[in-house]
């Protein structure tokens, strides 16, 4: 679609991706990262790109802003997006302030043949229409085109320091106004406390902070439009029920700690075939001996133990998954498909919508464009997240645009965008 006008379609592209592995091993990850990304971009050739990251800067922040300026410079400059003239760019970076800093970066491209798009100023309450290339960082808490928050320190006690939170920014193209949402949740700090109880003590924590950014986004402060939230949502199987699944005819030892009698190691063995050793459980360490189940038809014989987005049916939806799991893929270079043994596999990274975004994928499948939601490099490494992507074939009538995420990985989703079910024209000069 390069060179031709966006109308009567524009085609949209949203993706989501956890990219702290890439500032770990720059010179390999990140390289393999982009090239993939740059691929996607050169099949797909979306007007309005939407890229959403958690961790990014990797562990240490401070230690990898070269590698950030370097990572940033090279999407804004790259042949691959040459056709893309127009870009905002928002980049938590402000580590030093425990208090607000999430690690999110949102980054978002217009092609050069899309016209008419504007992005909503929060403080001003109207449309901008966008222009040049522009990139804030550090305190995003003063930028008024875009709204983050970090969750309360009390949503996770467990962890002193944590990173998770929000970022949202509204758009309109072709008169259809829509809401991305950023999003990074908590993680299971433990595996044994993980399979304690179902559902998990962090579901219900994970469960909360969703619950939060929704009701936010959703408040009377301004008006409601249809939204897509992608990101690392960190959702995970049921511990319990899939260790009780997988090691059904399996014994159970516990080994704990000589000095406090604390749990620290349970071992389930197969009760015959030498007692071997089916699954080992730690704090981070989940290694289980058969680990072609979570890869076998793309691991979704385990989909059904994926339950924690059943709390917001009403208020979430997503397409159908029909990838594998998205985390924790190894980070060895010359292991593309294969899992660390630190988690239990999960769809970490999602893209969801809301239910008028819903009615518009719904229609548009109904018009004959075809929608599908997949990985991304299902065969490099990437770092421990893999993301996917998911697609509208845009057809001769627009429709609103959709979005899939993935954890720590990509999730893309390409639709077509003219009508919504809220048609805000801007207000703003032009």
């Amino acid at each position: 679609m390069a060179g031709k006008a966006a109308a009567p379609g524009t085609a949209v592209l949203l993706v989501t991706a956890n990219v702290g592995s890439l500032f770990d091993d720059p010179e390999n990850l990140q390289k393999n990262w982009l090239r993939e990304f740059y691929q996607i971009v050169h099949t797909h050739r979306p007007h309005f790109m939407a890229l959403h990251c958690q961790e990014f800067g990797g562990k240490n922040y401070e230690a990898s802003m070269s590698h950030v300026d370097k990572f940033v410079k090279e999407l804004l400059s790259s042949d691959a997006m040459k056709e893309y003239n127009r870009a905002r760019v928002y980049l938590d970076e402000n580590y030093k302030s425990q208090e607000h800093f999430t690690a999110l970066g949102s980054f978002y491209f217009l092609h050069e043949s899309l016209k008419n798009i504007y992005q909503f100023d929060f403080k001003a309450k109207k449309y901008k229409k966008v222009t040049g290339k522009e990139i804030y960082s550090d305190t995003l808490e003063s930028t008024p085109m875009l709204e983050k928050e970090k969750f309360p320190q009390d949503y996770f006690p467990e962890c002193k320091w944590s990173r998770k939170g929000f970022v949202r920014t509204r758009w309109c193209v072709a008169d259809c106004a829509f809401d991305l949402v950023n999003i990074h949740l908590f993680h299971d700090a433990s595996n044994l406390v993980a399979w304690e109880t179902s559902p998990s003590v962090y579901s219900g924590i994970r469960h909360k902070a969703l619950g939060y950014v929704l009701d936010r986004i959703i408040d009377q402060r301004f008006e409601k439009v249809s939204y897509f939230v992608f990101g690392d949502f960190n959702f995970r199987l049921d511990s319990k029920s899939v260790v009780e699944t997988l090691c059904t005819k399996a014994t159970m030892q516990t080994v704990r700690a000589a000095d406090t009698n604390e749990v620290v190691k349970l071992i389930f063995r197969e009760s015959d075939n030498d007692r071997k050793v089916m699954l080992q459980l730690e704090k981070k360490l989940f290694d289980y001996s058969h680990q072609e189940v979570f890869r076998d038809n793309n691991g979704t014989a385990l989909l059904e133990f994926d339950k924690e987005l059943s709390v917001f049916k009403d208020r979430l939806y997503e397409l159908d998954i029909s990838f594998p799991p998205s985390y924790p893929y190894s980070e060895d270079c010359s292991q593309g498909q294969q899992y660390m043994n630190t988690r239990c596999p999960a769809w970490c990274d999602r893209v969801l919508m809301s239910p008028s975004a819903k009615e518009l994928i719904l229609r548009s499948e109904s018009e004959e464009k075809v929608v599908t939601y997949d990985h991304i490099g299902p065969s490099v490494c990437m770092g421990d997240h893999k993301g996917g992507d998911a697609r509208d074939t845009g057809g001769p009538s627009a429709r609103p645009p959709c979005s899939r995420a993935a954890h720590g990985s990509r999730r893309l989703l390409e639709s077509t965008l003219s009508t919504a079910a809220s048609r805000t024209r801007p207000s703003a000069t032009r």
